[in-house]
């Protein structure tokens, strides 16, 4: 933790399930401070109140800002005297983006504008930026709109890397377990409540890591990463009708009852695109995919012979290692939530 030691980092979005095992992973560190930003007041209270009771200690470590990525003035008021930035505010959730499309952009295209010029502005030396597999291939408003945003990073990285300034780079991944708005603790409350689950389409194929799998992700991108990088995490995936048989398997088997696919979903996810799979690093556990760097004079550009722009396949959901009924009950086990919620029921 070397690099953190007496540090101020600031994570946007702070009080959300990243930010929290942000602060498991850091808070009893030799980090110097950890400023959240969010614009939930009653969240920040209640992280607030969690950390005096839970880590009296360490607690005042912490600082509470209250704004919006949206509002340019409350992102440059937390960000002044930062040294580091993860970035996490975002719209996640498919349908009401879907309906909404003009809040998504305004939050994860807009806001991430505004956060990286305030980083930039700030003389902050490294910011990590979390987009999503929906961002590759987008079919649907929220992927869309991160995809758009990871265009606003890579632009604002050549940027800052001119200036020789502030390190941008950003981070891919699947859905995170028992996130805020992830279909797991739905499923728990179903079985509780005696009811069937409901799922979409128990052919439908997802990515799944647990929230501190995300948090080294993002860590592994801090120390890696070069101005304009994408990292992706190498996943596991399951179906959905698995994953509902494998949270079943743990909390009762009360049947499934198919509603059919939501606006704007996929029937499989994908992290890495053919184009970006042909220009990627292979670094064991993680994907880097390095920045296109060429500028607007095409012209200078030429190549004899043939001309490559797509690997053979993308990197999905449907060609990953699938886990089976066990392995998803296995895999799920791993989050501290679905840990807390079995304990719960004893």
């Amino acid at each position: 933790m070397s690099e953190f030691r007496g540090a101020t980092l600031l994570i946007t979005g702070g009080t959300g399930s990243f930010g929290a095992a942000v602060l498991k992973h850091f808070l009893e560190t030799d980090i110097g401070q950890i400023r959240i930003f969010s614009r939930d007041e009653k969240k920040q209270d209640d992280m607030r109140h969690g950390l005096q009771v839970k880590h009296p200690d360490y607690a005042g470590k912490v600082k509470f800002y209250i704004g919006d990525v949206r509002d340019p003035r409350s992102v440059a008021d937390a960000v002044s005297g930062v040294d580091y930035i993860f970035h996490a505010a975002a719209l996640k959730q498919v349908p009401s983006c879907e309906f909404f499309p003009m809040q998504a952009v305004k939050t994860n295209v807009e806001g991430t504008d505004n956060v990286l010029h305030a980083a930039v502005d700030a003389g902050v030396k490294k910011v990590v930026c979390l987009s999503t597999d929906k961002a590759a291939y987008p079919i649907n408003a929220m992927g869309i709109s991160k995809a758009m945003m990871e265009h606003v990073i890579f632009a604002n990285a050549r940027v800052a890397a001119r200036k020789g300034g502030t390190m941008i780079c950003c981070t891919r991944y699947g859905n995170v377990m028992c996130s805020r708005g992830s279909v797991i603790p739905l499923f728990i409350e179903q079985i509780k409540a005696g009811n069937p689950v409901t799922i979409t389409n128990p052919e439908m194929t997802r990515f799944l890591m647990n929230l501190d799998e995300a948090v080294e992700l993002v860590r592994f991108a801090f120390h890696h990463g070069a101005p304009g990088d994408l990292f992706i995490q190498k996943a596991a995936a399951s179906t959905i009708g698995d994953l509902a048989k494998g949270v079943q398997k743990l909390f009762g088997d009360t049947g499934t009852y198919v509603i059919g696919t939501r606006h704007g979903e996929k029937l499989y996810e994908t992290l890495m695109t053919r184009e970006e799979r042909l220009r990627s690093e292979d670094m064991g556990r993680y994907f880097r995919v390095s920045a296109d760097n060429r500028d607007l004079n095409y012209d200078k550009y030429f190549v004899k012979g043939q001309v490559l722009t797509q690997a053979e396949e993308s990197y999905t959901s449907h060609n990953t290692t699938l886990l089976d009924v066990d392995g998803v009950a296995d895999k799920i086990l791993t989050t501290d939530y679905v840990q807390e919620q079995l304990a719960a029921m004893r």
